[in-house]
């Protein structure tokens, strides 16, 4: 099972996630937008970080998870690569995450996300649990 795609949206970007559990697609989404802000083969998973998020339902604790990661990005300059969500409810999630300190001489920065959307935003259980996002570049 792959963990997301790349979904192509005039003047923004997306993903769609795939998961067993929403814990899982809610950690496939947030690799899937880490993906496209850089490679993450380049990225150590050196330093570890807690996050605690609340949400009103599943799509807007999907919308405020990924924007925390987001926050945390660009207000301490960490590349994250492994997220591991460790309590959920449909309201509430917290996660221990992995990755490190950005460095330019080995980090590429490829796509510059400004924040999650609602636009188009889906969580869903068929076979699978998916969650689709719309990125504003």
């Amino acid at each position: 099972m792959k963990q997301f795609e790349v979904v192509n949206h005039t003047a923004d970007i997306g993903i769609r996630a795939y998961g067993k559990t929403p814990q899982e697609v809610f950690e496939n989404a947030a690799v899937g937008m880490f993906s496209l802000m850089a490679d993450l083969s380049t990225v150590k998973e050196s330093e570890s970080f807690d996050f605690s998020v609340e949400g009103e339902d599943r799509e807007n604790l999907l919308v405020e998870w990924l924007n925390e990661l987001l926050y945390f990005f660009e207000t301490e300059n960490v590349l994250l690569k492994k997220f591991e969500i460790t309590e959920w409810s449909d309201h509430h999630l917290s996660a221990r995450t992995t990755g490190e300190r950005i460095d330019l001489q080995r980090h590429s920065l490829e796509t510059q996300i400004k924040a999650a959307t609602y636009h188009t935003l889906k969580v869903s259980h068929n076979d699978l649990w998916q969650a689709q996002v719309i990125f504003d570049v």
